[in-house]
């Protein structure tokens, strides 16, 4: 199968700006309900973006989102688009309980699926915080009964990060599948390749360079994240944040839109489940 052949997965993560956990020192949760949110208009952009390409992808939505924006979340349904789990209230895993942890993402599948009515196969962790410290996190999504995550980014970074676990899936459960965000292998090191501020902060030609040698060299799909806020030039600025976060939070948002539509021409795009699912699906039915 040639590289262009191969369809890489397009996901992309609901939250408001406000919700951004670097931005959690700085927005108490208790604000969340008196914060603009942006949410519904910056959906609505990629939805129509979406759309002139042809193109269907999967959103990873906090219950949180869902909650108070139930016909956009149809909508994005409608469009034929699937709806993730991204946790319900964009707690770290890391930083809960599994008693909470579990609470949290039984009750985001539980409020998507009501609001859907399909059922809720996958879930990101917010801020990729599955890793060596809280691997229980897997036995907390099998018993909620998702059928993948794709939580785990194999780099090191100061935030997250597990630089020694595959690249690519892997059944990390028995009927749980993790689908770890693409990383470049160059020089015994994983190189980020899958979006984010990465996409924004590295020169376009580089980031679909990496993409290409990920579907021609290995021969797998990729897997490519954002977040509608870095779509959003007109967002509130944080009064008081560090020098560091306003970097990696406002890194050229005003590039994002364009780079986008130069992706979405690029490379072939679907869904995590059509790509994922369905190929192990096909796996079981030959054996």
């Amino acid at each position: 199968m040639p590289a262009s052949a191969i369809t890489n997965a397009l996901t992309i993560d609901v939250e408001d700006y406000f919700q951004v956990s670097a931005f959690a020192p700085y927005i108490a949760r208790s604000e969340w309900n008196t914060r603009e949110c942006r949410v519904e208009r910056n959906i609505n952009c990629i939805l129509e973006m979406l759309a002139r390409h042809d193109t269907k992808a999967t959103f990873f939505t906090l219950g949180w989102i869902a909650e108070r924006y139930p016909q956009l979340v149809r909508q994005i349904v409608h469009e034929g688009h699937e709806i993730a789990s991204h946790g319900y209230g964009h707690e770290r895993a890391s930083e809960q309980t599994e008693a909470a942890f579990f609470s949290d993402i039984h009750l985001a599948k539980i409020v998507l699926e009501d609001l859907t009515g399909s059922e809720v196969n996958g879930y990101r962790a917010p801020s990729f915080s599955i890793g060596t410290g809280n691997l229980w996190a897997f036995d907390c999504l099998a018993r909620a009964g998702y059928r993948y995550s794709s939580s785990i980014y194999p780099i090191r970074h100061d935030h997250y990060g597990m630089p020694d676990s595959p690249r690519f899936a892997y059944e990390v459960r028995p009927g749980l599948m993790e689908i770890p965000i693409t990383t470049l292998r160059v020089l015994n090191r994983n190189l980020p390749s899958s979006g984010g501020g990465y996409f924004r902060l590295l020169p376009y030609f580089l980031s679909r360079w990496m993409l290409n040698r990920v579907n021609g060299h290995d021969r797998e799909s990729g897997i490519f994240y954002f977040h509608p806020w870095e779509l959003d030039t007109g967002q509130p600025r944080i009064a008081g944040i560090s020098r560091k976060t306003r970097f990696r939070h406002y890194v050229n948002i005003d590039r994002m839109q364009v780079r986008l539509n130069h992706l979405l021409g690029d490379f072939k795009w679907g869904r995590m489940d059509h790509i994922f699912l369905n190929r192990i699906a096909k796996h079981v039915s030959v054996a």
